[in-house]
């Protein structure tokens, strides 16, 4: 009887340790993201989700078409955000060796937030961004222009109809797999708007 109780007690101590290891790892990187996200009028909670999705918070993943860190940055988009700070050393790291500037997750979730605010600009018009902004941060902006388009005078394609014209598979289950993950942080009861006004806006996610 003693053993079963010390067996059942130190399977508890390992769920509770295994529970509390998952919740700081999925959050260790909260402040960064809220920070991030406040600069570029992003909601955290979709920051915090497309991290999720595409890493899992492991800053050391690197993508088979060579995106790396924590939101999958390719040394392309990383050129493009440094070219725009104008400042020179960051150009010339990104040009050298951006491996060590995309391994930073500060800096990964900076490029990353910074080009999600760029892509938003595109679908700003339409009444649910969400699923096209993370489809064009996974297939491009330009296939999610053509899956977001309908003929003129029709009315604009909910989210969910937008997620059904998505043509790759993939890009398809990524987009489903994060707003679904992103609905559930930011409850029935709250809409989901991506570029946000208020000071709301340094929040992170809490589940």
């Amino acid at each position: 009887m003693k053993r079963l109780l010390i067996i059942i007690l130190l399977v508890i101590a390992a769920v509770l340790g295994g529970y509390f290891c998952n919740r700081y790892w999925i959050h260790r990187y909260d402040g960064l993201i809220a920070r991030q996200a406040n600069v570029y009028r992003l909601d955290p909670a979709l920051v915090w989700s497309i991290i999720y999705e595409e890493t899992y918070f492991s800053p050391w993943k690197n993508g088979q078409a060579g995106e790396i860190g924590l939101m999958q940055i390719t040394p392309a988009v990383g050129r493009e955000w440094a070219a725009e700070t104008g400042m020179r050393d960051l150009e010339k790291q990104m040009a050298h060796s951006p491996d060590s500037l995309l391994r930073d997750p500060e800096r990964n979730i900076q490029i990353g937030c910074w080009y999600l605010e760029k892509i938003y600009e595109q679908f700003r018009d339409t009444s649910e961004p969400e699923p096209r902004v993370i489809a064009a941060y996974n297939a491009g902006p330009s296939r999610a222009a053509e899956w977001s388009k309908v003929a003129a005078g029709e009315k604009q394609l909910s989210g969910d109809e937008f997620i059904t014209r998505i043509e790759i598979a993939s890009t398809r289950a990524y987009v489903s797999a994060i707003m679904e993950r992103y609905r559930k942080l930011k409850g029935p009861a709250q809409p989901t708007t991506t570029i946000q006004n208020s000071p709301a806006a340094g929040q992170s996610p809490s589940r």
